[in-house]
């Protein structure tokens, strides 16, 4: 298999890739992206022997652009149509960013069955990013209102930003941009839907993972990288893994959000580490 779409339940076709064979791994990837941003680790596991397989989220890349389901209980229901149609077993899921709230939710509503060996939340959005009297450590309300403003008003010009700045750490001083990777980040969100991204901006920000990652049994790793200025580690990693059962933390000082991208030779080495584990 190379790449195909399923059809959900209420219409909505999701494109996935589906490359190798042996155990499988399934990728989840952050807003507004694609698949194609886990390019570096596709390549990388199937050559080591693994079977490979991403998707994008509905309203995200080549999938339908959606304007309903935009919210966490569709998407891990999607991605559970998914597992089924593919028979997975003992996959392993890795999510970045709100794909890591997706992979929470997934693998605690619908996991069972043998379906899932072990989970990765990669600068996770989990437990719950906006600031409350129950979270006080979260980021203000104001801050995602700022990002639905900016998406609103020229969503061309806010997908250059936010790539050349904080997401992978460009803005930091002696920090050279990569000009391709700030293009492949554009082209992957200018691909989606604008509705179903000015929806997801709550998705990430305001669902609360709490009870998902407490009922999750599966071996866990979350890797945060201790210089994210999009998800701040110590409201999210530093929460999330005295939530799991099963969870084990791992930090890396001075990387940025997009670090696996940034820094894949690193992230895939301790990515392989974990899964052989």
């Amino acid at each position: 298999m190379s790449s195909d779409t399923i059809t959900t339940q209420d219409g909505t076709r999701i494109f996935y890739k589906d490359w190798g064979t042996g155990t499988p791994i399934v990728f989840h990837h952050g807003w507004p992206l694609s698949s194609d941003d886990w390019d570096a680790q596709m390549l990388f596991f199937l050559q080591h022997g693994f079977r490979v397989i991403a998707h994008d989220r509905r309203g995200h890349g080549r999938s339908s652009q959606t304007d309903r389901g935009n919210e966490m209980d569709t998407y891990a229901a999607d991605v559970a149509a998914l597992a089924a149609h593919l028979d997975l077993k003992g996959a392993i899921h890795v999510g970045h960013s709100t794909g890591g709230g997706e992979v929470a939710r997934y693998v605690a509503r619908h996991g069972g069955n043998g379906r899932v060996a072990k989970a990765v939340l990669i600068g996770a959005v989990p437990p719950v990013m906006v600031k409350s009297e129950k979270n006080p450590g979260g980021l203000p309300i104001e801050v995602f209102d700022g990002f639905r403003k900016a998406l609103a008003a020229n969503r061309a010009q806010f997908y250059r930003d936010v790539p050349a700045g904080p997401f992978y750490g460009f803005n930091r001083p002696g920090v050279e941009a990569i000009p391709g990777v700030v293009d492949n980040w554009w082209r992957q969100g200018m691909i989606g839907s604008a509705k179903a991204h000015y929806d997801c901006i709550k998705a990430f920000s305001e669902t609360d993972f709490t009870e998902d990652l407490k009922r999750i049994q599966v071996p866990t790793l979350v890797m945060h990288g201790e210089d994210d200025q999009i998800v701040p580690i110590a409201d999210s990693a530093q929460l999330s893994v005295k939530l799991l059962k099963h969870g084990t933390l791992k930090t890396y000082p001075g990387f940025p959000h997009g670090m696996a991208t940034t820094h894949a030779e690193v992230i895939n080495a301790d990515l392989l580490a974990f899964i052989k584990g």
